[in-house]
Order: C-alpha cells, then structure tokens, then sequence
C-alpha cells in the first residue's frame, strides 16, 4: 500500500513538471543573416502572464561573420507598442545572448519582432536582416 501511495504522488510530480515545462515550450528562430552578422541557434518562447512578466525570451548565437570590417554587430527586438530593443555583440567574436522582452503595463507579451544588425558607424546605414514577426 505505502508503495503504491509512493508510486501515485511520484507520477502526480512528473505530470506536473511536465505540464509545466510545456506551459513555457521553446521554439526555433531560423538564422537571421545579413552581410557581416549572423544570429544562429535560435529559439523563443512567450511566457504566461504572471511568470517572467509574461515576457518574450529569446536566445542565440550572436555572431560577426566579417573580422576585417572593423563593425560591431546587434541585435534587435520589438515588442508590441515598443521601440525597438538593442543587444550588442561583440566585434570578430561570438556572443550567445539570453533575454527577455516584455511590455510593462500589460500581463503577457503576445506579439513580438527580431532582426540581426551590422552597425556600420554614423555615416552609412546600418544592415539588417528581414525582420521576423512571431504571435503567441
């Protein structure tokens, strides 16, 4: 009997773990690139409200694709009713980011935007990948 009750509340604690990790389930970015930036590895998730500010997390590879030009490389992200959000990287390297993105006034984030930069100083415009737009 005291088996059994053992057996009983160990599976009632791996169905709620893992009901809960599905609550919070990870997808994937696909590579953003544009000359000289990369962001690999990709994925995202949109948080319930409550957990995290029911925030938009993203992670990845930021990476500069180019050592020779002598430009930093960022990446950009836009949550609904926001400016857009700066994340540098860092000049001939690879950086891995983890961040979230979320609207203060509201419970949850459901709409966000992503695009991978290379800042090419104050006289050039900066290029950017085509923007990805993700809905919960």
């Amino acid at each position: 009997m005291r088996k059994l009750a053992i057996g009983v509340l160990t599976a009632g604690l791996f169905l709620a773990g893992a009901t809960s990790a599905v609550a919070a389930s990870w997808k994937t970015i696909p590579k953003l690139s544009t000359g000289g930036a990369e962001f690999n590895s990709g994925q995202y998730t949109f948080h319930p409200a409550g957990t995290k500010h029911g925030a938009f997390e993203w992670k990845g590879n930021l990476k500069d694709t180019d050592h020779g030009d002598g430009h930093n490389v960022y990446v950009q992200v836009k949550v609904e009713g926001y400016d857009w959000s700066r994340y540098n990287g860092t000049q001939k390297k690879s950086v891995f980011l983890n961040k979230l993105n979320w609207a203060a006034p509201q419970r949850y984030t459901d709409d966000a935007y992503i695009r991978v930069c290379r800042d090419k100083g104050s006289f050039n415009p900066d290029n950017c990948s085509p923007t990805k737009h993700y809905k919960k």
